[in-house]
């Protein structure tokens, strides 16, 4: 590693030994990340932190002597850091790590599971990403950037889902307009102010959201309590009506497809493509190919390329396009990167997306009414 780029300092706070032996071990995937402390509980935790803060913490939240969620609040009021919440795959677990992205943690990942050489390999990349997005959060504690490794196999695109066909800008349904949302880090809290900033009216919205499986469910429920449009996570077979919200369920891609005069969604398994399952870019691309200048495509806060490529094809497509603007973005990777490669040419804060998706409906249902 060159001497003039310091590594993201982690500590790990896990009460299962084995757990944190794991993570530490996946963790040293990432040259330029580095384990500097673990703990047990949180009064473990809070003796490291007197002796040096990290730029990165762990955390469970099933932790002995204090919960973890109280911990965290404690350590947002005092010494604010970026922190990934690493959770079981239970509905208690689930709720808590919402709970926890309200409190300012930066991620949230599962617990791996971790019993085949694919899953480590998967589970490797998905660790490592949720740090350097962390650590990104935090402009005071914003590490300096480390160099980056080779990552456990190849970069997919969204091929090994969906091949790619040449735009058809006319390819929806007579009344098919759609609007298609991605999001990464610091996505949870900017789709509930966006979500719950519009009203009723409008057409389907399609979400992907970067989240571990079965954590979408407790986010899609949370939104429906929120917004006055209906929010739900995706099955196959939901067809996307007015005033529905689809959230695409962690770790399956959700794809949309004509069915008659309509759509329908389509939830599959596969690869992880630009890193991700579900992926912005194989939504968008379905979107792109299944409803063309019908369709709506934004992409929110959040770390890397992931959509960016997806929403140039909806834009070839005649879709209109837009980004969340960087002064209002947790992370700017995401917005960047669409913009870079022109997927989209606007930026827009995020508290005026609402509007921009107003606009974009009344224009179409003055242009082509039902």
């Amino acid at each position: 590693m060159s001497p003039h780029r310091a590594p993201i300092r982690v500590m790990i706070v896990d009460d299962s030994a084995a757990a944190r032996a794991a993570l530490k071990r996946l963790l040293s995937a990432d040259q330029g990340i580095v384990v500097t402390a673990m703990a047990s509980d949180p009064f473990e935790a809070a003796e490291e932190m007197r002796i040096a803060l990290p730029d990165v913490m762990i955390l469970d939240l099933a932790l002995p002597r204090m919960n973890g969620l109280v911990f965290l609040r404690r350590i947002m009021a005092q010494h604010p850091l970026p922190v990934v919440v690493c959770s079981s795959f239970t509905t208690e677990g689930s709720e808590n790590a919402m709970r926890a992205l309200e409190s300012g943690a930066a991620e949230v990942v599962a617990k791996p599971r971790l019993a085949s050489d694919a899953d480590w390999a998967e589970a490797e990349v998905r660790l490592c990403d949720a740090v350097r997005a962390a650590a990104s959060t935090h402009p005071q504690r914003k590490a300096k950037p480390a160099p980056k490794t080779l990552s456990p196999g190849p970069k997919l695109t969204a091929d090994v889902i969906l091949p790619p066909l040449p735009p058809r800008p006319n390819a929806g349904p007579p009344s098919g307009d759609v609007i298609a949302i991605g999001a990464s880090t610091g996505g949870t809290e900017a789709l509930v102010r966006l979500l719950s900033a519009l009203p009723t009216g409008l057409p389907p919205i399609l979400i992907v959201q970067h989240m571990p499986e079965h954590f979408t469910r407790t986010f899609a429920q949370r939104l429906d309590g929120l917004c006055r449009l209906t929010v739900s996570e995706a099955q196959s077979g939901d067809r996307p009506e007015m005033d529905r919200v689809f959230i695409a369920p962690g770790n399956h891609h959700m794809l949309l497809r004509r069915s008659g005069a309509g759509y329908i969604l389509d939830i599959v398994t596969g690869e992880c493509v630009s890193r991700h399952r579900p992926s912005v870019d194989v939504l968008f691309r379905s979107v792109a190919q299944n409803a063309g200048n019908k369709a709506m495509g934004i992409v929110l806060t959040g770390m890397g390329d992931d959509g960016a490529k997806g929403l140039l094809e909806m834009r070839q497509a005649g879709a209109v396009t837009l980004v969340q603007d960087e002064a209002s973005s947790v992370v700017f990777g995401m917005p960047k990167e669409a913009l870079a490669c022109g997927g989209a040419d606007t930026a827009r804060p995020l508290n005026r997306i609402p509007t921009e998706i107003l606009t974009w409906s009344t224009k179409r249902k003055n242009t082509h009414p039902i």
